[in-house]
């Protein structure tokens, strides 16, 4: 009871900090451009930062681990699809959309760039990207409040749905007061907790069996296939559709807009090489932490974990191994990873519905004020659905995350970067992108046709929709190609 007290204090603590950073920065909410995009005034170290923490969210710290708890290195397959499609996010994508999306009429969300990216009147390539962000970011923020219910059930007793309330209001405290400059600060706070949590857990965890050496030792003995990264848990070899679909997972990052915003509120292209080592670094540690997590947990556990409880390794070696106070704090890092990836989500849900439903069909004429109060109000709706898609505790985190990350991958991936590098690209063949991206998502899953990764067919079939219907399209305006040349030719 008294080591529950002792984490509960750490906790709050930390809950109480991350609260304070939104209180202050409510008084320096003026308008949307602050709300959503933080006035574009990001430095190298929060633009990376918060990017990172905001994408790896309880999955890295949980999922993952769970996965190789059960996989082993075969797990590592995720870890490089991300890691590769990390680095070739902030390489291709950041510095062109920063430029671009600022000389777009300075649009804060990516529906809004789109449409002025195209000069569309129709208000189509504000709807349509709205709907699919609402979806999967529904989906997205429930597996976030499921790894909350996880962590409180596994480290008080909690019911769990009880817990997953408790984690939802927390996120949705400083989301909804202070914004993108609370968000971008508590995620960088953040990052740097889930950054030494991640590393210290294994290491420690392995310094108390012996050392290095000894842990894989026992690992080895323990089951020979955890190190054999071609084979699956259950001892047969992986096949090539199997690899394709977990490198799959890089293809993701260039459609999930909670990362994309980022890039888009960073201070000057001049600060992504520097933002581009830190993240990329941070990245490459984490991931290879996480996997090793997992693996580590199979020998310094005296339990098995079967099922969904495989992502409770990270949170029972943690109580295991550290007095309450260090447990206390290191288990906030599990907090913060959540709480970082769920407001952010919130965040570009509610500026969905605000900037491109709202303001679009039902008020176009509304202020600035209200906009950011119909934000708020939306922040509540969103959470509060997502809550309700929560309530399974036997959900995979990792596969929730999974469907959304898809989702959004196939949706807007191909959008974006046709957007940015084809200036044949056309109004209605991005629409077209984003719907075919987006409902091949949403059917693949249900048939899970062949065991492909659902992203794999929907970024595939959302380029060559954009390719064809552009293909058949009148060429664009000229002052449209003129505005991409401009960008493409000008130093970034």
């Amino acid at each position: 009871m008294t080591n529950d007290i002792i984490i509960i204090n750490a906790f709050v603590l930390y809950i109480g900090l991350m609260m304070a950073i939104g209180v202050y920065y409510y008084r320096r909410t003026q308008n949307m451009s602050d709300y959503f995009l933080g006035n574009r005034k990001l430095g190298a170290w929060v633009t990376s930062l918060s990017a990172e923490a905001s994408d790896m969210s309880g999955w890295m710290l949980m999922g993952v681990p769970g996965f190789a708890y059960l996989a082993g290195l075969n797990a590592g397959w995720i870890a490089i699809g991300i890691a590769i499609g990390t680095w070739a996010n902030w390489q291709f994508v950041a510095a062109r959309l920063r430029q671009y999306t600022e000389i777009a009429g300075n649009a804060l969300t990516l529906p809004e760039f789109l449409q002025n990216r195209y000069k569309d009147t129709s208000n189509l390539l504000r709807i349509v990207p709205a709907v699919f962000i609402l979806i999967f970011f529904i989906l997205y923020t429930s597996s976030g409040f499921v790894a909350a219910g996880k962590l409180f059930e596994t480290v008080f007793g909690l019911p769990f749905q009880f817990a997953i309330f408790l984690g939802a209001g927390s996120v949705v405290f400083y989301t909804l007061i202070g914004g993108f400059l609370a968000v971008s600060r508590t995620d960088f706070i953040q990052g740097v907790m889930m950054f030494f949590a991640i590393l210290l857990v294994p290491i420690c965890a392995a310094m108390s069996l012996g050392g290095f050496g000894d842990t894989i030792s026992a690992i080895s003995a323990y089951k020979e296939s955890m190190f054999q990264p071609l084979t699956k848990p259950d001892g047969s070899s992986m096949g090539v559709i199997e690899l394709i679909s977990l490198l799959a997972w890089g293809l993701g990052y260039f459609g999930q807009p909670h990362i994309l915003v980022r890039f888009m509120a960073i201070k000057s292209t001049k600060e992504i090489p520097q933002a581009t080592h830190i993240a990329m670094t941070w990245v490459i540690l984490s991931l290879a932490a996480a996997v090793a997590v997992g693996m580590v947990g199979t020998v310094y556990l005296s339990t098995t974990l079967e099922g969904t409880n495989a992502e409770t390794v990270f949170l029972l070696m943690t109580n295991q191994l550290f007095p309450p106070i260090v447990a206390g704090l290191v288990l906030s890092a599990v907090l913060a990873a959540i709480m970082s990836t769920a407001s952010s989500q919130l965040l570009v849900a509610a500026s969905a519905f605000a900037q491109d439903f709202y303001k679009t069909l039902l008020r176009k004429d509304a202020d600035q004020s209200e906009l950011v109060w119909i934000s708020r109000a939306s922040v509540l709706i969103i959470a509060s659905i997502a809550v309700f898609l929560g309530f399974n505790p036997d959900s995979f985190i990792l596969d929730m995350v999974a469907y959304a990350w898809a989702g959004f991958g196939a949706a807007f991936g191909p959008a974006i970067l046709m957007s940015l590098f084809w200036r044949r690209t056309t109004r209605n063949g991005i629409i077209a992108g984003i719907i075919v991206g987006g409902v091949t998502v949403l059917a693949w899953k249900q048939f899970e046709l062949f065991g492909l990764y659902e992203i794999v067919p929907g970024f595939v079939f959302a380029l060559i929709a954009i390719w064809l219907v552009s293909k058949l399209d009148s060429e664009p305006d000229r002052d449209i190609l003129e505005t991409f040349d401009k960008v493409g030719t000008s130093k970034i």
